[in-house]
């Protein structure tokens, strides 16, 4: 998998993973997701993570490299759905052992051409090397529950069965975002900056 075809694959994992995220001014968290919290510290290092590392690598034909707040937005919606990704995941059963995390890691490595590519295509694709284990997860639920769909004749084309899972889990679970990194935008199925048009308020 080269760097784009990386950066393709955490954003499809992102785009079809829709919840409602609601804000709230007391929290201390970055995000609640039932019993589960995203902090604030969590997101900082990721991000902190990301940028050191961004100064390591050329960076030259990366047009979109995220900054500001806009780069807290995305390291928190990882960190979100994610963990609803994993929650879906217990759900139906579904186990991701050490030995497939490592078998996928070698996967990359020989797609990206070796080891050695894997800075710059993670900065590419705007990963944390922190996060990487855990990306490489989320990205192994999502294909089995994938072959779930497809084994239930469930339409999947555009990641829609998962897309419905994952908003059935965020129901189910409640899920609540710090309104400093922004809010949920219901018609896009994105956190986006505060006062944007057409976000929602409640997860319910």
């Amino acid at each position: 998998m080269k760097s784009s075809a990386m950066k393709k694959a955490a954003v499809a994992v992102i785009a079809a993973s829709a919840l409602v995220l609601t804000g709230c001014s007391s929290m201390t968290a970055a995000a609640k997701i039932g019993k589960a919290e995203v902090s604030n510290t969590k997101v900082e290092n990721s991000v902190a993570t990301i940028l050191s590392e961004r100064t390591k690598v050329s960076t030259q034909g990366m047009s979109s490299l995220l900054t500001g707040a806009d780069l807290k937005r995305s390291q928190l919606r990882f960190f979100v759905l994610s963990q609803l990704l994993d929650d879906v995941a217990t759900k139906h059963k579904i186990s991701i052992t050490d030995g497939d995390i490592a078998s996928q890691r070698t996967a990359i490595y020989s797609q990206i051409g070796g080891v050695t590519n894997l800075p710059s295509a993670l900065v590419n694709a705007g990963i944390a090397s922190t996060d990487f284990d855990r990306y490489l997860r989320t990205i192994l639920i999502t294909e089995k529950l994938t072959a779930l769909a497809k084994a239930a004749n469930v339409p999947n084309t555009n990641g829609e069965a998962i897309q419905a899972l994952v908003v059935e889990q965020a129901k189910a679970e409640g899920v609540t975002i710090n309104p400093q990194y922004g809010s949920w935008d219901a018609a896009t199925a994105d956190v986006v900056a505060l006062n944007t048009p057409n976000t929602a308020v409640s997860s319910k």
